[in-house]
């Protein structure tokens, strides 16, 4: 049996949940991917060739973030 984890308690979230999670469309995130992801502290990790989004460190960015 699966079990189902919320999307808020997740520490990674694929591109699809992310989109799904905090309103914003597929191709926002992936260019908000491709600026960020070379950053020392970035919200994003590398599983393979799969992006995953840090989720506390995504919100954050967001918090301190006027316009994206």
């Amino acid at each position: 049996m699966k079990q189902e984890i919320p999307l808020s308690e997740k520490y990674l979230l694929t591109i699809p949940e992310a989109v799904l999670y905090f309103g914003i469309g597929e191709k926002k995130m992936r260019l908000l991917i491709d600026s960020h992801i070379a950053e020392d502290k970035s919200f994003v990790i590398m599983n393979g060739s799969k992006y995953l989004i840090i989720r506390r460190r995504f919100e954050n960015f967001l918090d301190n973030t006027q316009a994206i």
